[in-house]
């Protein structure tokens, strides 16, 4: 049987799995122009977030357990600027985040998980900043998921159940 936090450990990787393959999916839809798509001047392109989450990955999951989560080599700020990169570029930025993010969680052991890392200085159990960043992702992965379905409108192929098809998802579902 295995323990508590084996579990938490493996429905984590799991749950950043499912918001990789969220992001993965939307940027399989995006014309290359659609990767700087603004809906007005306040957002953040997915160029952007993809900027920024890619440095975030970088910064917690670098030497997870032994260095501060915020890296003094990281530009948080610089990962806002409206820099235009190719679509390549940006992909490889977005797979290098989260290979660095899964290699760190697969190393973690059991008791590791009680741990206390740091970010930014403050100090939280290796449970909790896997939480956070979690959250942090699924935030983010959302905010792009929405942008791409805008900026591709009526082309836009649901990732989840369609509007109006519920009843027949959870047909489909309970004969699998």
């Amino acid at each position: 049987m295995q323990s508590i936090a084996t579990i938490l450990l493996q429905t984590a990787i799991k749950r950043f799995t499912v918001y990789k393959e969220l992001g993965d999916k939307s940027f399989a839809q995006l014309q290359d122009a659609d990767f700087y798509f603004l809906p007005n001047e306040a957002n953040n392109s997915i160029a952007v977030i993809i900027r920024h989450m890619s440095g975030n990955m970088l910064s917690r999951w670098t030497n997870f357990l032994t260095e501060d989560g915020e890296k003094d080599w990281r530009n948080r700020d610089a990962e806002f600027a409206n820099i235009t990169a190719t679509r390549e570029r940006l992909l490889d930025q977005w797979v290098l985040g989260w290979n660095c993010l899964f290699e760190a969680l697969n190393a973690l052991k059991e008791e590791d998980l009680l741990k206390i890392i740091y970010i930014r200085s403050e100090g939280q159990s290796v449970i909790d900043a896997i939480q956070r960043q979690l959250a942090h992702y699924a935030y983010h992965v959302g905010q792009i998921v929405y942008l791409a379905r805008i900026a591709t409108d009526k082309e836009w192929q649901s990732l989840s159940i369609s509007k109006g098809q519920s009843a027949l998802y959870n047909q489909e579902m309970k004969h699998k």
